[in-house]
């Protein structure tokens, strides 16, 4: 078959090459006679013969192809290959099958710049160049500056060469995270690298360069690895300086990826003073079922140097366990933990703990707990174990096991199939609680060396209240009830006078023993409702006002117990003696004061309670509501309580309780409770003040004196805070809804006249700024008793005010500014701030905070990265509070 002739120029479409020869003959032979013009479409596509090559060749052009001989084309206008899994894509693509090479080039367009850049797709990935040389056959190649994304980033390179087994050689080539790799913001400057895609890449030395200016920051070799999934690896350490430890490597170790569920980081670190660290941090998840991370951590601490009077070496770890159970794992049963514990000094040695707030918290605690719920019933188990320290004087509370069982109110007399009225007895309801607890107190030193028997408290209690409530003559609630207690305990102690020792001595005796007491009440309640309308001398007021309610509801309630301090029960002993200095004593005590759960009371009670509850109400005039009208709250709660014990012989009147809450604003309610001593004072024996049996109210001193008041708010100031009325306000300067073609039309006008729109988001032809803040204001108010004023024989009254502030503030997008602050109203200093300011820089990130006043002054500058890849590519500098350095 005759060959193509030079140069011809094929259009049209075709399904393999013999027939685009055939057609193309066929046009030359018929040219001579009349001359015809093929028809030309915009795909010109051709299936060619194997040429000695694994696959078929497939190629198409948008514009045109030239052939050159029989295996030589030249494709114009977003030309393409398809080889096997290879595709290939450019402006112009030239193709010789013969030598099986293929070369691809973009072209410029009209104003010189490069359009239709060649593009390489296999397996490996995806890959964009200005030329590119490929060989089918021996599936090598030669490109000029490649673009590649590979893992979080991208590189690029001069001059690359690809072998048969997919490396890429690159010559001058740069990796970076920046998307815009055109003009990153940085990137590593790699003299060469061997990248195997989708696995690493392997440089020669590099150095990094920002915004085009090459930094004196150089590495001999590179290394980036990437994977598409976790897989275990080396942790490399950062390196850096501590104060008072020496220069460090940190968090250097081996990640595990032990399951698709979970992993394990062994990391350590070491100081060239000493001090080193292990830690192992792991974290879990199963969907549906639980998650969670878990986390031990050990430090030497070495300070000093040895031999010097400052030398100190310390021991210390920490136990971190975060564990939650997703709602849908098990409907009955559910696990957590919330586990934090550490010696003492831990944190403060820790190098991670910046912030100071770890170093103020005075107190941790630590829980986990199991709860089923048993299926179909009203009874639930609990098991617990806290651990509670307080690091001021690193005393440890340790509570295990826990053990509560409840049984939620149940009528147990309910008949099953009930018919016709409800019968009294049905409406007797019982519960029950029943809890065991095992606990030891003792300083983290001592603690181990604590005796079972004789150190660790426990015990056990059970409460059954029994109540009932019955309505009586229509208006009236009466509610009879009787609660029953026990406690168990293992140990009691006996007291008894040492003349020789001048001292009360205790004596602990060991065995079984039991606690019951009881009590019973009854409780009357009801509500009144009061209406009327506003007094006429209130003028325009009284117009808006339409109606008041005032709803009373007065309770009175009687509860008696017998004296289960008295002998017959034995749970009291008595304690009769004369000190050295010729004072008599005689008094009861109690033989189980040491018990978890207290003893029985001791001594008679009949306690008379009263309660008055109010709420006011008023009804006022409201063009908004759809009914004209709408209620709003004068009063939320107004309350008075006390107490009398008939059984008692003086003092038979408890305080005056009172309690008021108010709803000022939308959102934030005003909440006041005030306790007044009914009684007056006077001097013991000893000289010291007590209340004696003399009611201020028949004794000049009116109802009662404040003893203690209090109130305590938390608000929060934000956008939306001021823009209800804002945008109140433009809702009635917005036009009436008419043509909507009409307002578009309007709305488009003003927009290419660079006028504003009629849009809401614009106020008085300009942008509003968005400008996301908040505030929040936490302030309380505390009243009590300070020292005893003995002219007056009366406490003194003492204020105490706490005021603490949270705001912050994103003046941009990418601009983030919080600060936080506490005031001691005592020395009338700021007792404590925190500052910070973060700027997310596109391909980096910086943070800032600071902590100017106070005995934990310290600052801490953060800028790295923002890809994980890199994020030892970073830069710190911090200061601590026990580096004793004024850095302003």
């Amino acid at each position: 078959m005759p060959g193509l002739s030079h140069g011809q120029v094929v259009t049209g479409n075709a399904l393999d090459l013999n027939h685009a020869v055939d057609s193309v003959v066929k046009a030359e032979m018929d040219s001579a006679e009349a001359p015809q013009v093929p028809t030309t479409r915009d795909t010109s596509r051709f299936v060619l013969e194997r040429v000695d090559l694994d696959h078929i060749v497939e190629f198409n052009a948008k514009d045109s192809i030239i052939l050159y001989g029989r295996n030589h084309a030249v494709m114009y206008g977003n030309g393409k290959i398809i080889y096997g899994d290879i595709d290939m894509s450019a402006a112009q693509i030239s193709m010789d099958m013969d030598s099986s090479q293929v070369q691809a080039i973009g072209v410029p367009d009209s104003v010189g710049e490069l359009t239709g850049n060649p593009v390489f797709k296999d397996n490996s990935g995806e890959y964009e160049s200005r030329v590119m040389k490929y060989n089918f056959k021996t599936k090598r190649g030669y490109i000029t500056d490649i673009v590649t994304e590979q893992g979080e980033g991208y590189l690029t390179g001069g001059i690359t060469k690809k072998t048969e087994d997919d490396y890429y050689y690159i010559k001058d080539g740069r990796y970076t995270t920046c998307d815009d790799h055109e003009h990153p913001h940085f990137y590593f400057q790699l003299t060469k690298a061997k990248v195997k895609p989708k696995k690493n890449v392997v440089t020669g030395p590099a150095y990094m360069v920002l915004e085009d200016l090459p930094l004196p920051i150089a590495v001999p070799f590179g290394y980036f690895p990437f994977s598409e999934k976790y897989q275990s690896g080396i942790l490399v350490p950062t390196f850096g300086e501590d104060y008072n430890r020496g220069f460090y490597l940190r968090n250097g170790g081996y990640y595990l990826t032990l399951s698709e569920h979970a992993d394990l980081a062994l990391t350590g670190e070491i100081y060239t003073r000493g001090s080193w660290g292990l830690s192992a941090q792991s974290s879990y998840s199963w969907r549906y079922r639980f998650s969670g991370s878990f986390s031990v951590n050990y430090l030497t601490t070495v300070t000093g140097e040895k031999g010097d009077p400052d030398y100190n070496k310390m021991h210390n770890f920490q136990v971190l366990w975060s564990h939650s159970q997703s709602p849908k794992a098990n409907p009955y049963m559910t696990f957590s933990a919330s586990v934090n514990f550490a010696t003492t000094g831990y944190t403060r040695n820790s190098l991670n703990t910046y912030y100071t707030n770890a170093f103020t918290e005075n107190t941790k605690s630590s829980t986990v707990n199991l709860t089923y719920k048993v299926p179909n019933s009203k009874w639930t188990i609990s098991t617990n174990a806290n651990i509670s320290q307080r690091t001021a004087d690193s005393t440890l509370t340790v509570s295990f096991p826990n053990i509560t069982i409840n049984m939620s109110q149940t009528a147990p007399f309910k008949r099953k199939h009930a018919v016709g009225d409800e019968r009294w007895y049905e409406k007797i309801k019982v519960s029950y609680s029943g809890r065991f607890q095992n606990s030891l107190t003792a300083k983290q030193d001592e603690f181990l060396h604590k005796s079972l028997v004789k150190d660790w408290r426990n015990g056990m209690s059970h409460t059954m209240p029994v109540q009932a409530t019955f309505n009586v003559m229509k208006y009236f609630n009466i509610t009879p009830s009787i609660t029953l207690n026990d406690r168990m305990y293992t140990s009691k102690i006996r007291q008894q006078w040492d003349p020789n020792a001048s001292a009360v001595v205790r004596d602990t005796t060991y065995g079984f023993y039991n606690i019951f007491d009881f009590n019973f009440g009854v409780s009357l309640s009801t509500k009144i409702y009061g209406f009327f309308k506003p007094m006429k001398f209130l003028g325009k007021l009284s117009d808006k006002l339409q109606m008041v309610r005032h709803v009373i509801t007065p309770s009175i309630s009687f509860s008696a117990a017998p004296d289960f301090g008295s002998p017959y029960w034995g749970y009291y002993g008595n304690l009769d003696y004369v000190d050295n200095k010729g004072v008599h004593y005689n008094g009861r005590y109690s033989y189980f004061q040491h018990g978890l759960y207290g003893n029985a009371p001791n001594g008679k009670s009949g306690t008379l309670s009263f309660n008055i509850a109010n709420n006011l109400e008023a009804k006022v005039k409201s063009e908004n509501d759809s009914t004209g009208f709408k209620k709003i709250s004068l009063i939320e709660n107004l309350t008075l309580s006390q107490s009398c014990n008939l059984a008692a012989d003086s003092l038979q009147w408890s305080n005056l309780n009172t309690s008021i809450m108010l709803r000022l604003i939308k959102g934030f309610n005003l909440n006041l409770s005030a306790t007044w001593d009914v009684y007056k004072y006077a001097l013991n024996e000893s000289g010291a003040p007590i209340r004696i049996n003399k009611l201020r109210l028949f004794n000049g001193g009116g109802w009662g004196r404040l003893s203690s008041t209090g109130t305590s708010f938390s608000y929060t100031f934000n956008n939306d805070t001021f823009r209800r009325k804002k945008d109140s306000k433009q809702e009635e300067k917005k036009p009436p809804q008419g043509d909507l073609s009409q307002e578009k039309s309007n709305e488009e006008d003003a927009e290419e006249q660079g006028g504003p729109t009629t849009d809401l988001e614009l106020i008085d032809g300009y942008a509003k700024w968005d400008c996301p803040w908040n505030l929040t204001v936490n302030y309380s108010l505390a009243y009590g008793y300070g020292s005893f004023n003995y002219d007056k024989l009366e406490y003194n009254g003492r204020w105490t005010q706490n005021l603490s502030m949270n705001a912050s503030i994103r003046p941009t997008k990418n601009w983030s500014i919080s600060a936080s602050a506490s005031y001691n109203f005592d020395t009338h200093k700021i007792a404590y701030m925190n500052c910070s300011i973060s700027r997310q820089m596109h391909c980096f990130e910086m943070s800032a905070s600071f902590v100017p006043v106070g005995p934990y002054k310290s600052y801490n500058f953060h800028i790295a990265v923002k890809s994980s890849i890199l994020q030892d590519v970073k830069y710190d500098k911090h200061s601590s509070f026990s580096n004793g350095v004024t850095w302003y």
